[in-house]
């Protein structure tokens, strides 16, 4: 059987239209390279990745999004943020490292906020105790760190807390 980065790389190609590349290498995603395949495609790729891989653990998932962001392409790594999103109830407080790789390299508001908002945001809520804190300092550490990407996800994060 395919491997399920491979399956999604190939769906997501296949999804693209040609009109969508205009963009590509472009400010708007950040200079990454783009496929032209749909947000609503990337969704759809992803939900069939996950019926199609059924049963992937924890340590595969955070795995496959690595390899799904590894590749500067806007839709890959869409796909990895549409992969936490749907399994962010198994996410821990050790992900936050990888994650803020993610965002150190995301680029483009397109990729910063869901991970933030549809991610982070629930994965804090649900720590307790020492893994909570010791979130909290990482986080804190985003709001004056040297990456646009980390600094708007501790913005979005805190102007959360506030309402």
């Amino acid at each position: 059987m395919e491997k399920p980065e491979a399956f999604i790389d190939r769906t997501l190609r296949a999804e693209a239209s040609e009109w969508r590349t205009w963009a590509d290498g472009d400010a708007s995603v950040g200079g990454l390279r783009v496929y032209g395949a749909s947000v609503g495609a990337v969704r759809g790729v992803v939900r069939d990745a996950l019926r199609r891989y059924r049963g992937m653990t924890h340590d595969e998932t955070v795995a496959l999004a690595s390899q799904l962001w590894r590749t500067p392409v806007f839709e890959r790594r869409l796909a990895a943020v549409v992969l936490l999103q749907s399994r962010v109830e198994t996410l821990t407080g050790n992900d936050l490292t990888r994650i803020e790789g993610f965002l150190r390299e995301a680029g483009v508001p397109a990729l910063i906020e869901p991970l933030t908002v549809d991610v982070v945001r629930p994965l804090l809520a649900r720590l307790t105790g020492a893994e909570a804190e010791r979130a909290e300092r990482i986080v804190a550490r985003w709001a004056h760190a040297d990456a646009a990407g980390l600094r708007s996800a501790a913005a979005l994060l805190s102007e959360r807390r506030l309402r």
